[in-house]
């Protein structure tokens, strides 16, 4: 089976060719398959978003059986689960970390410690030819800090304290936060979800 993965982003098609390799024959990006697409994520979840990457891409590309899409952010309780589908652009339209960043600090300055509670959500969608949709959401649970702690990562990821290894996510080599990632937990929840499949059809 043909997979293309509506990502160009070399960390993350390396993690899933790792955890989903076995299921399809062929895994490409975008760029590799040279199909150029911008899908507007205009849904009010993460879920939405990633199921209309994966059934539009899916739709492009005739000659691949399945698309897989993503869609993830931050998810702050004191701040009602903002920025949530709004995380890349919580500043305004563009992706400016700085400026995201800043905002969140700005809307946090008073929240205590003990209700700084957070988690990073991914949610990760399979498109295939005559099958229903599969989307799962994985989850990172953690906190806010009050100012910014490591140099690795992107995004949220200095404000993100992770507590089970008592370090901000940019406080972590990329081999530590894979493990542990929200999206490395759907991934996960997908792969059960297909290991499941491939057991009831046994069955038949």
């Amino acid at each position: 089976m043909k997979l293309i993965i509506a990502s160009n982003n070399e960390h993350k098609v390396k993690e899933i060719r790792e955890i989903l390799g076995s299921y399809f024959s062929d895994m490409v990006t975008l760029k590799e398959a040279g199909v150029d697409i911008d899908v507007i994520e205009d849904g009010t979840t993460f879920e939405q978003n990633a199921i209309k990457k994966a059934v539009e891409v899916l739709a492009l590309c005739s000659n691949y059986d399945a698309a897989l899409a993503d869609d993830s952010g931050l998810m702050v309780d004191a701040l009602d689960g903002a920025p949530g589908v709004y995380s890349a652009r919580f500043a305004g339209e563009g992706h400016d970390t700085l400026a995201n960043n800043a905002k969140l600090m700005e809307m946090m300055v008073s929240v205590p410690k003990e209700k700084r509670t957070a988690r990073f959500a991914s949610s990760v969608a399979l498109a295939r030819r005559n099958k229903e949709i599969v989307c799962v959401t994985g989850y990172c649970q953690g906190e806010i800090l009050f100012e910014a702690r490591g140099q690795n990562g992107f995004g949220y990821d200095p404000y993100f304290f992770y507590p089970p290894l008592n370090k901000s996510f940019a406080e972590l080599t990329s081999e530590q936060k894979n493990s542990v990632s929200h999206r490395h937990q759907s991934l996960l929840m997908l792969k059960e979800h297909l290991d499941n499949e491939c057991e009831n059809w046994s069955l038949f």
